[in-house]
């Protein structure tokens, strides 16, 4: 019996490939569970051996299903629509929605004061910094959004810090409009160098000295229906 693995596709729908960089040919007998339901997918997984197929498209991995014998698949489709049909489980699913939409409301109010603190605004600026909390937070914040907000891999601190920077980036200069040379670490540089000028805006509203708001990009943005942003930062 084959080994579980995770193997990237090819060509060949029956064939994939290997860590090691064999093309495998799929065993007999196994059929292509598509992805989409994470609990069937993880009780074939447990059935027994599986192929976890996986494909990197840019900096994203994405799954493509998982190869597995038809008759592991076909019975924990079985077990698995036999209980969801059932009353408790839909009180499962109603208490699992209301627990996450708790967590999610409590997460946004989180966000948003990181947001605050980082921001450290003058009395003067204060209310700049609540507009500005409120705007990066609703953008950030919803679930499936693919900011950086949504990681769990850095502290919210540093989370609110990067979504301020990318939320000025796209509001606040004409980075949405500009043609980057397809050189590789252009981009990056850019936006290096865009950071810079909004922290310097930023450090505007960190003390008590009064400016011009239409001469100021932040206060011009934080006056204007806010824009859509075309991509996460």
């Amino acid at each position: 019996m084959p080994d579980s693995l995770i193997v990237g596709p090819t060509s060949d729908s029956r064939r994939v490939r290997a860590p090691d960089g064999r093309v495998l040919t799929v065993p007999d007998g196994w059929a292509l569970l598509p992805p989409g339901d994470a609990g069937l997918t993880r009780r074939v997984k447990a059935a027994g051996p599986s192929w976890t197929v996986q494909e990197k498209v840019g900096r994203k991995l994405f799954s493509r299903g998982v190869w597995a014998p038809e008759a592991h698949i076909v019975r924990a489709r079985a077990v698995l629509d036999s209980e969801r049909a059932t009353p408790a489980y839909e009180k499962k699913l109603a208490a699992g929605r209301e627990r996450r939409a708790r967590e999610q409301e409590q997460y946004e109010v989180d966000f948003a004061n990181s947001v605050l603190r980082f921001l450290a605004f003058s009395p003067a600026w204060l209310a700049h910094a609540k507009r500005l909390a409120v705007l990066v937070a609703a953008h950030a914040t919803p679930v499936g959004s693919g900011t950086v907000a949504r990681t769990e891999r850095i502290p919210i601190e540093r989370r609110a810090e990067a979504a301020v920077i990318a939320w000025m980036r796209h509001q606040t200069t004409t980075y949405d409009d500009m043609r980057i040379a397809r050189v590789k670490g252009a981009r990056r540089e850019v936006r290096r160098e865009l950071a810079e000028i909004s922290r310097a805006v930023l450090d505007l509203h960190r003390r008590d000295v009064p400016h011009g708001p239409s001469a100021c990009p932040l206060c011009t943005a934080l006056a204007a229906p806010v824009k859509p942003r075309p991509d996460s930062p």
